[in-house]
């Protein structure tokens, strides 16, 4: 939410810089995979002053909090539609399978950023969190698949256990490059290497799931 303060003097402030400063942050933390960076580094790679984000955010914690809310919304937002849509509960979960690894390719810090936040935050702010971000996506899938489960395709599973099995898959592949890089020919997360992965988790959980036939 933006700041009610004035700008900082000699810092100009335009109805875009707040979405630059998000989206440098953002870039940067998938370039360097991590999730911090310094103000000085953003301040450089966004040619923005760093006041801006006391001016935008408060401060950092309030950048990284703006940038996490801004990436779940899109997430809860593609869930949904995905519940709504006409489809039947396999086609659902292998659509949504991929759209987390489609994720996770464009944000691979976002797991990491949520833990960070929620850890280092007051009680309070981790429990607004996991309320704004963690639960919808929990009850996403708990309707998921009970849905399936009514339909007799899949087996009766632990909606939060499925939770750690879908986001953990996603999460350590895309923070794997040292084991990449020193296992591998390569420690490139390319378009070609998420496409692979995305059809090997795919196919893995999706199996796991489904009642035998």
């Amino acid at each position: 939410m933006a700041m009610t303060m004035t700008p900082p003097d000699s810092v100009p402030a335009s109805p875009a810089a707040r979405d630059q400063l998000l989206d440098t942050t953002s870039q940067l933390m998938r370039d360097g995979d991590t999730v911090d960076i310094s103000l000085s580094e953003l301040a450089q790679a966004s040619g923005l002053n760093s006041a801006l984000v006391k001016y935008y955010f408060g401060n950092k914690a309030g950048l990284l909090t703006a940038l996490l809310e801004r990436d779940f919304a899109s997430i809860l937002r593609a869930v949904d539609q995905l519940l709504h849509k006409d489809a039947d509960p396999e086609t659902k979960l292998r659509l949504h399978m991929s759209a987390v690894v489609n994720t996770f390719f464009r944000t691979p810090y976002i797991h990491r950023l949520l833990m960070r936040l929620i850890r280092e935050g007051a009680p309070n702010e981790g429990q607004r969190l996991a309320d704004s971000c963690l639960k919808p996506l929990l009850d996403a899938y708990r309707t998921l698949i009970h849905d399936g489960v009514a339909a007799g395709v899949f087996r009766p599973v632990d909606p939060q256990f499925f939770y750690f099995t879908v986001i953990g898959a996603a999460d350590r592949f895309f923070t794997a490059r040292f084991v990449l890089r020193y296992c591998s020919d390569t420690d490139v997360l390319d378009e070609a290497l998420r496409d692979q992965y995305r059809a090997h988790l795919n196919d893995f959980v999706v199996a796991g799931i489904l009642v035998p036939r």
